[in-house]
């Protein structure tokens, strides 16, 4: 597995300032985040978990994923969820010509706009979090937020176990934390074992659930 921070260096925050990294606040709220998705084999499965804390989650979806997944992805938007765009293809910044790489994200963008009922935000996380400089500067000049993360729980990594992936999240959360989650089937079986139990976690310790405007 390539390195990853579960915790991002504060450094890098710093660098990358024009990144929203975390969103701090003294109310105690956190803000979960869903990658890849719609995905039929777990995303119903985690509305379904998020409701039960009455939680609310922002979820940056795929746009092919959309496309096949409508039905759903209107789900997201009736259970109350922000929306935010992940291109359309999942596509890996640092290896795309840029012009490619925006053309990728306003296809996934128009998908979006189709929908009526979606809350488009205008909000864009970069697949693996990579992103060159120029592709950052167009997005935010079209008016993006682009939003990185403060807690990653790795459930991608199917080298850990669904016990550290819980731990991941329950050890670096604090107040403001951007968490990510993924509603993939890749990362469905320590999903399913850490999400419960973080949400669980998260209420029992005063936490609140907001989404990312």
């Amino acid at each position: 597995m390539s390195f990853y921070w579960v915790k991002t260096n504060s450094f890098i925050k710093t660098v990358f300032s024009k990144y929203c990294w975390d969103i701090p606040n003294n109310e105690k709220k956190i803000y979960l985040t869903f990658d890849d998705g719609p995905t039929p084999e777990i995303t119903d499965w985690v509305l379904s978990e998020l409701k039960k804390f009455d939680a609310k989650a922002t979820f940056f979806c795929i746009g092919k994923n959309i496309k096949s997944n409508l039905a759903l992805f209107e789900k997201l938007i009736t259970d109350g969820h922000s929306i935010g765009n992940h291109t359309m293809n999942h596509v890996n910044g640092w290896k795309s010509h840029t012009n490619d790489y925006i053309e990728n994200v306003k296809n996934c963008a128009k998908i979006l706009d189709e929908q009526e009922k979606a809350p488009h935000r205008l909000l864009f996380r970069p697949p693996y979090g990579k992103i060159k400089k120029a592709q950052s500067k167009i997005l935010r000049s079209l008016g993006y937020k682009i939003v990185m993360w403060d807690v990653l729980s790795a459930d991608f990594d199917q080298s850990i176990t669904p016990e550290k992936c819980l731990e991941n999240v329950t050890k670096n959360v604090k107040s403001g934390s951007v968490i990510v989650f993924h509603d993939s089937i890749k990362a469905s079986p320590n999903l399913r074992f850490a999400l419960p139990r973080t949400l669980h976690f998260l209420k029992e310790n005063g936490y609140k659930f907001d989404i990312i405007h």
